[in-house]
């Protein structure tokens, strides 16, 4: 009640956007429902009302909004579930900090309504990029008073391949200072290195500062510098203390690979030893994360895909780069996170056919494929949209924040499991061969093992 009275008194109409639509998969996999009247045709629902809020812009509807269910066929989390309620807000003739602004005093409206909490205002704000940098997160937790150091440069040049080797082929060496961790025994440190192998790490580096003025086995006891004749090495640590602030009775860890690989692990082995530690500061710590990569490169296939979605705008002279240099293209996105999960996440959005064009060309998508999947936004496009752009709140996140709870599980009335099942109605089950013939179906599962049982 809360969110609708703040976006009905600011001029929002709450509009109904249909639940069976087309499937256009760029991001998780949609849920496909059969038609009957269309053989071999298929609805999907919605994992947003993305498309559809964009049209209503289009239309002259300057100020939409809507809470409504979305559905994503994803690996859950706690934080997940395959049916959600999302807040979902667009609007015209708006640009990101008018955007940000109106969101921002929402969710303060929302908290003090709702908690009688006062928000900090205004919400901080960071790029992407620092955000990385600094917490290994596009989300950070702002509680933790952890923080990664940069550290790729300094160790350029020392003969320890672990540091060198990353450092040198577009990698990413970064350091994270444990105050007081000096303490901790090679139990609990060997515990953290199996932490992080989770996240794809290969190991796990560190350095106890027994005595910070002494740069030998006496002041630092590490399986790095138990012989520190290396001059190039001598100077890389003593970069590192200064850099780090590091102070006798501290320790360091270190992530040294792929830039993903230290962002990831890192960024989850900040969040633990904060908690473990009690390095976490009370209250609630909202975050703008901004300018986003517009494109990230997709390893497994081999193309450049959407950072976002593929209808977020270029940031303002950056639309060259999308056929030049994908990856340094930046976005006019922008996510809101709170004390370590994402809020809600929106754009300002491609508002020019011939831009939202180019961003399917740049995601490997042709002119025929856009025309099948996206023409109905292309034309609408071309008959002139207005500048827009919008956000969405997971609702669910929002409420397990405020009711302490672990998981968006306990704050859903009849939530699926991990597996995405309801373990109250036995659904997904089967369905019997009339409703399957009548929708032109046949499973080749069942086939399949029909045929293996009739070899045997």
């Amino acid at each position: 009640m809360a969110f609708r009275r703040f976006l009905d008194e600011k001029g929002f109409i709450d509009i109904a956007t249909p639940m069976l639509t087309k499937s256009t998969p760029e991001g998780a996999r949609d849920y496909l429902v059969p038609s009957r009247v269309h053989p071999g045709q298929f609805f999907a629902l919605p994992q947003s009302p993305q498309l559809f809020k964009q049209l209503l812009m289009v239309a002259g509807y300057d100020r939409y909004y809507q809470i409504t269910k979305c559905f994503r066929d994803e690996d859950l989390r706690a934080d997940r579930q395959p049916e959600f309620t999302q807040v979902d807000i667009e609007t015209s003739f708006l640009g990101e900090e008018q955007i940000t602004a109106l969101m921002e005093e929402m969710i303060r409206s929302v908290f003090k309504t709702a908690l009688a909490v006062d928000l900090p205002n205004p919400f901080p704000r960071i790029t992407h990029a620092e955000a990385m940098r600094r917490y290994g997160s596009d989300k950070p937790d702002l509680r933790v008073t952890l923080e990664l150091t940069e550290v790729t440069d300094a160790v350029a040049d020392v003969a320890f391949k672990v540091f060198s080797g990353p450092a040198t082929s577009g990698g990413r060496v970064a350091a994270l200072r444990v105050p007081g961790g000096a303490s901790l025994t090679r139990g609990e440190i060997d515990g953290y290195t199996e932490f992080v192998k989770i996240y794809g790490a290969r190991g796990l580096a560190y350095i106890k500062v027994n005595d910070a003025t002494k740069l030998n086995e006496e002041g630092l006891q590490s399986p790095i510098v138990k012989n520190l004749h290396e001059a190039a090495l001598d100077e890389a640590v003593a970069g590192i203390l200064e850099r780090t602030g590091a102070a006798s009775g501290d320790l360091i860890f270190f992530g040294a690979d792929r830039a993903k690989v230290v962002n990831d692990s890192l960024g989850a082995l900040r969040l633990k030893i904060g908690t473990d530690l009690k390095l976490v500061a009370e209250g609630w710590r909202p975050l703008w994360v901004v300018d986003f990569p517009m494109f990230e490169y997709d390893e497994d296939n081999q193309r450049w895909s959407a950072c976002h979605h593929p209808f977020t705008s270029p940031k303002d002279g950056h639309e060259a780069l999308m056929e030049t240099d994908p990856g340094a293209c930046l976005a006019k996105a922008y996510d809101l996170a709170l004390n370590g999960w994402e809020m809600g996440g929106g754009s300002v959005r491609i508002h020019r056919s011939e831009v939202q064009e180019r961003v399917f060309q740049a995601l490997g998508i042709g002119p025929e494929e856009q025309q099948a999947k996206f023409g109905f936004l292309l034309d609408a496009l071309k008959y002139g949209a207005p500048p827009h752009g919008g956000l969405a709140f997971g609702l669910d996140r929002i409420v397990t924040m405020m009711a302490g709870a672990e998981s968006i599980r306990d704050v859903i009335a009849f939530p699926k499991t991990q597996r995405a099942q309801c373990l109250l109605t036995d659904a997904p089950s089967d369905v019997d061969e009339k409703q399957l013939r009548e929708l032109h179906i046949r499973l080749r599962q069942k086939v399949e093992t029909q045929v293996e049982v009739g070899k045997s």
